[in-house]
């Protein structure tokens, strides 16, 4: 099978790596592990715990990078990237767009779908403090 090869998202303040599935060599690198139907959207529980990996992470150590994977690298992670651009404030149709220019092919039907309706669950107060952090970057 062949992977896609990864690539950085960087929003504001957040780094992500998105990757194919990880192998036993990179695996220590990997610490949360928040898996779900491949195909699918994300559970809430899902949603909530990377939520909350994210606020914790980027508030510790403002700048740094998350790597996310599933097996191809098209799908469950570049949701869970999706989420966070859109809880950060983007709008969920440029979410899309804006992981789309680096990784092409990202996301199914069912996986748009849920992106298109997703509310953001956290508050203005939880944004402004993702945005305190003086490290900003861009889709090089």
């Amino acid at each position: 099978m062949n992977h896609a090869a990864p690539v950085e998202i960087c929003y504001e303040n957040m780094r992500f790596l998105i990757t194919s599935n990880p192998n036993s060599a990179t695996m220590q690198k990997f610490t949360e592990d928040l898996p779900y139907d491949d195909g699918a959207p994300p559970p809430n529980e899902v949603v909530y715990n990377w939520l909350e990996l994210l606020k914790s992470r980027f508030q510790e150590e403002p700048g740094s990078c998350v790597a996310v994977h599933c097996v191809s690298g098209l799908g469950r992670a570049p949701v869970l990237v999706a989420l966070a651009l859109i809880e950060s404030g983007m709008k969920n149709e440029d979410a899309v767009h804006f992981i789309r220019q680096k990784r092409r092919g990202a996301f199914n039907t069912k996986q748009l779908l849920f992106l298109e309706n997703y509310e953001p669950k956290t508050s203005a107060r939880t944004k402004s403090r993702f945005r305190e952090s003086k490290v900003h970057c861009c889709v090089q």
